[in-house]
């Protein structure tokens, strides 16, 4: 099993309830051993589809290699999900 960070950014004007079903349903996708971190709404370095802020929420946790393309596809088919990055941590 290997160590991945994940963080993602959503839109900002999303309903709280709304948001928290879309970041539960990424975390169920990533196993167990998941430490969550939600920085909330923060300003973009340049604007990403015309919006000048974002909701930020950043994860840590074990999974095994073959489960990041699964992961990856779902999380570029939510389409409140505005930019994504995940990184093996070693």
């Amino acid at each position: 099993m290997n160590k991945y960070a994940l963080t993602i950014v959503t839109r900002p004007e999303m309903d709280e309830k709304v948001r928290k079903e879309l970041l539960d349903s990424v975390t169920k996708k990533m196993g167990e051993d998941v430490k969550e971190e939600l920085w909330g709404v923060r300003d973009l370095s340049y604007p990403i589809q015309k919006l000048g802020k974002g909701y930020y929420a950043h994860y840590f946790f074990q999974v095994e290699p073959n489960m990041i393309d699964p992961l990856d596809k779902f999380i570029k088919l939510e389409e409140d999900i505005i930019r994504h990055l995940i990184v093996r941590i070693k």
